[in-house]
């Protein structure tokens, strides 16, 4: 459970970096077509579409693998009943 929690907020993480780098490139190729900044900032979009890739992969995986219904760790909260020899 934790390292789904975990890819789930990675996922929001490079999904908000691909954001980030497709407005940044976007408006840097409209400035400056074919300049040094629209390509660093295209390469790294490129890196943060393939980390969001491959997280959405792997929580895609993870939770096939987990069963639908929720794990139980913790004992019952009822008190089993005790049944006492008779004197």
């Amino acid at each position: 459970m934790r390292a789904l929690r975990q890819l789930r907020r990675m996922r929001t993480f490079y999904a908000g970096g691909a954001v980030l780098w497709a407005a940044s490139a976007a408006s840097v190729g409209w400035a400056d077509p074919g300049s040094r900044q629209m390509w660093v900032s295209v390469a790294l979009l490129v890196v943060f579409a393939s980390l969001l890739a491959m997280t959405s992969l792997w929580l895609r995986r993870r939770q096939a693998d987990q069963p639908d219904e929720p794990v139980h760790h913790a004992a019952p909260r009822r008190t089993a009943w005790r049944r006492h020899a008779s004197a």
